[in-house]
C-alpha cells in the first residue's frame, strides 16, 4: 500500500509537514533508497548529436527507471528487502510509475503522489549502447522528507541517496547519518555539478557527504566536474578529504575502490553491450550488497558489483538485465 493518497497540505508542497505522508507499520527493510522513479523514453538514434547537430531515431521504446527506483529494484533482485522514498506527480506518468512500483518486490509505502509533473527522462542511445539523458518534470526535485521517512531511514540496514535528490533532502539525511546509531549511508554523486544546479545537491552538501557517507560513489564525468580529475587520482583525493570508503566508476575502464586497506583497481568485464543505461545503478546496488551489508573486502565486493553491471548492460533498458545473486555468481564462476 503506497502513501500516494496523502494530503498535500496548504502549500501543495508539504511532504515534510504532512503527518500522513509515508506512514508504515512495517519494519524498515535492509535497504532504503531515496530518489526518482521515472518513465524513460529511449530513442534509438543513428548517432549522439553534437551541438547544433542532429540524429535520426529508428525506433522509440519506453521503460521504467530513475536512479532511486533502479537501485531499489536491483537490491531486491539480489534478495535484499528494499524500500523506496520518492515523490511522483499526479498525471498519467505518475500513475503508471505507481502501478509498476505496486507490482514490484519493493516496499512503496513511502512513495507518494502529489500535484505536479512526474519526473521523466528522454534517452538518446546509439548503436554502441552509448547514451545521453535529458530529465524533465518537477516531482523529484520537490521531494521533502517527512518525520515518517526519517524514522524509516534511521531503522534501515543501509540507506542510499543519489545527488539528484534536492538539497533539503540531503541536509535531513546528513543529520541522520551523523547520529551515533545511524545505518551506513551510501551517497552517489551521479551527475556533474552543472546538471545538479537548481535541483540536486549543492557543492557544499557534496563536501559534507565526503566526510559523512560510509561509501562515496562517483562516476568519471561527475568526478571530473567536482574534483578536476578521475580514476585513481579522484579516489585518492576523496580519501584525503576524509572519505571513509570510495568507489570511482569508469564504465568499461573499470573502477577504483579505496578503503583503509588501500587502493584497489578493478577491471570491468568485457561483454556485448546492448545498453549502458542503469549500469551504474546495478553496480552500486551490488556494491552495497556485498561491501556494506555483506562484509566482503573491497576486491571481492568490487568484482561482484562489476559482474552485476556487466549483466545489466547486455539487455536494453535501465533494468533490462538486473541480476539475481545466483546469476552474478554463475557469471563469476565462468571467469
Amino acid at each position: 500500500m503506497t502513501g500516494r493518497d496523502a494530503g498535500d497540505g496548504a502549500g501543495g508542497d508539504a511532504d515534510a509537514d504532512d503527518p500522513t505522508t509515508g506512514t508504515s507499520d512495517a519494519t524498515a527493510p535492509e535497504v532504503v533508497t531515496i530518489g526518482a522513479a521515472t518513465v524513460d523514453r529511449t530513442y534509438h538514434v543513428s548517432n549522439i548529436p553534437e551541438p547544433d547537430g542532429g540524429a535520426y531515431a529508428g525506433s522509440v521504446a519506453e521503460a521504467f527507471g530513475g536512479v532511486g527506483a533502479n537501485v531499489a529494484v536491483a537490491s531486491a533482485r539480489l534478495g535484499r528487502s528494499t524500500g523506496l522514498v520518492a515523490r511522483l506527480g499526479d498525471g498519467d506518468v505518475g500513475g503508471r510509475v505507481a502501478e509498476d512500483l505496486d507490482a514490484s518486490q519493493i516496499d512503496d509505502a513511502h512513495v507518494r503522489r502529489k500535484p505536479g509533473t512526474s519526473t521523466h527522462c528522454v534517452i538518446l542511445r546509439d548503436g554502441d549502447g552509448k547514451r545521453s539523458i535529458v530529465t524533465a518534470g518537477d516531482s523529484a526535485k520537490r521531494l521533502r522528507l517527512s518525520a515518517a521517512d526519517r524514522a524509516y531511514l534511521a531503522d534501515a540496514g543501509a540507506a542510499f541517496l543519489t545527488a539528484y535528490n534536492p538539497d533539503p533532502v540531503h541536509r535531513d539525511a546528513i543529520d541522520l547519518a551523523e547520529a551515533a546509531e545511524a545505518p551506513p549511508f551510501i551517497f552517489d554523486l551521479s551527475g556533474p555539478l552543472a546538471e545538479l544546479a537548481g535541483r540536486g545537491a549543492s557543492e557544499e552538501t557534496i563536501d559534507r557527504w565526503v566526510e559523512v557517507a560510509d561509501v562515496f560513489v562517483v562516476g568519471a564525468v561527475a568526478a571530473e566536474s567536482y574534483l578536476g580529475c578521475r580514476g585513481r587520482e579522484a579516489a585518492t583525493e576523496l580519501r584525503s578529504r576524509g572519505a571513509q570508503r570510495v568507489a570511482v566508476t569508469g564504465g568499461r575502464e573499470g573502477a577504483v575502490l579505496v578503503d583503509e586497506a588501500g587502493i584497489h583497481e578493478l577491471p570491468a568485464f568485457d561483454v556485448p553491450v546492448a545498453d549502458e543505461t542503469g549500469a551504474g545503478d546495478a553496480y552500486v546496488a551490488a556494491l552495497m550488497d556485498r561491501w556494506v551489508l555483506g562484509g566482503d573486502d573491497a576486491r571481492r565486493a568490487g568484482r561482484f558489483a562489476a559482474a552485476a553491471a556487466a549483466l545489466n548492460v547486455t539487455s536494453e533498458g535501465a533494468r533490462g538485465g538486473l541480476a539475481t545473486r545466483d546469476s552474478v555468481e554463475s557469471f563469476l564462476d565462468g571467469r
